[in-house]
């Protein structure tokens, strides 16, 4: 590839990052898994660590890893499900591949876009995640091959990572490649492709430049990795687009410069969330508060706890959207509205209670909050 190098150029600030790492970068020449590239992405990681950043990754890989493990049998390259069996045998390979590189603890979380698009299932994988977090764990998230079909013949692992990025609520999503950075043509085919250094954002004219699936970028995935990018930003985050096999670009990256492509975010990261919540279909119930937790959730940022609820209206289940109503003098009025850990039986049952008794009361515990400050948003007098 004889295309001019991208400049460098500062990479956005960022507390907690989503990393997809693709399949080209972690096979090696003679089938399964290879180190050569991933030691230099886990030792970016690593210092991501060592500065008090979080990283969640999104690692391809188990389709190839699986497949060398049942190198006899050369048929099982071929068929649907026989693709998911060799998914199955390799997803371990994945996990103890990275797990090599890291002290902490490696945690393999499976999930299908059904899992994200179901309320439910949604706050669930969001905990777990953000647990592993807490705890210090290195997530390495994968499409659950083995029964997501649909997603297993996209192979998409791209816009997966921008969904885990929203998920997680990170600050950047970073896409390792096995090229610099998106080019105005295809860099492998054509010497004068110039190199994007910046995307405010992916227009048609940019997804032109990913060409179309019959050519070798279109083959490459560029296209994928333009829509995760588009995702992302209406999330609002930015996505950087770089080379994994470039162990001076990730030494950069190390050190907070970008050597690739970057895709501005369309909005803040708050911006974006909070908009969604306020424009979110709502379920129809209605949480009753005190003017404590009323004040506390206009003024303070705060968290809805249970011991602020009065009174619950309508029924409504965990991961619904419900508005949050508070007495105002004679008449009462919408104060907040957000996405409820607990279904209105439940909350029934813990309202005027302390967090702590919440496991005594109902068996169980979804955490300590009725509707969390990141899932909620407060309404003045104006917009209520």
């Amino acid at each position: 590839m004889n295309a001019r190098r991208h400049d460098e150029q500062e990479l956005p600030r960022w507390r907690r990052a989503v990393l997809k790492v693709g399949s080209s970068l972690l096979a090696a020449n003679g089938g399964g898994l290879s180190t050569r590239y991933a030691l230099g992405l886990a030792e970016f990681i690593a210092a991501s660590h060592r500065a008090g950043r979080e990283v969640v990754l999104v690692s391809s890989g188990a389709v190839a890893a699986g497949r060398a493990l049942v190198r006899a049998q050369p048929e099982a390259a071929h068929g649907l499900a026989a693709r998911q069996a060799l998914a199955a045998i390799g997803q371990t390979t994945v996990v103890a591949l990275w797990q090599r590189f890291f002290d902490r603890p490696v945690a393999q979380v499976l999930l299908t876009h059904d899992d994200l698009r179901n309320r439910r299932r949604y706050l669930n994988a969001r905990a777990t995640l953000r647990e592993l977090l807490s705890l210090g764990a290195l997530p390495v998230v994968n499409e659950n091959d083995t029964v997501a079909v649909d997603e297993l013949k996209l192979g998409d692992n791209d816009n997966l990572a921008a969904i885990v990025a929203a998920l997680v609520d990170a600050d950047l999503l970073l896409i390792a490649s096995d090229i610099d950075g998106l080019y105005s043509a295809n860099p492998r085919t054509d010497a004068a492709a110039e190199p994007i250094a910046e995307v405010p954002v992916v227009t048609p004219e940019v997804l032109a430049m990913a060409g179309g699936a019959g050519t070798a970028a279109g083959t490459g995935g560029m296209r994928t990795k333009l829509e995760a990018a588009t995702k992302a930003a209406a999330a609002g985050i930015a996505t950087v687009l770089f080379n994994g096999t470039d162990a001076a670009c990730l030494r950069l990256l190390a050190a907070d410069r970008l050597r690739g492509t970057r895709f501005r975010a369309g909005a803040t990261r708050l911006h974006a969330r909070k908009y969604w919540l306020r424009h979110a279909p709502l379920a129809g119930g209605r949480l009753h508060v005190d003017a404590g937790a009323a004040r506390a959730l206009l003024a303070g940022g705060a968290s809805l706890l249970p011991g602020g609820i009065t009174g619950v209206s309508g029924e409504f289940a965990r991961g619904d959207m419900v508005e949050i109503e508070a007495a105002h003098g004679d008449e009462t009025r919408i104060v907040a509205r957000g996405i409820t850990q607990y279904a209105a039986g439940e909350i029934r049952r813990i309202a005027g209670r302390r967090s702590v008794e919440i496991e005594a009361l109902l068996g169980y515990s979804y955490g300590e909050t009725v509707v969390h400050r990141d899932d909620l948003v407060a309404l003045s007098g104006a917009d209520a």
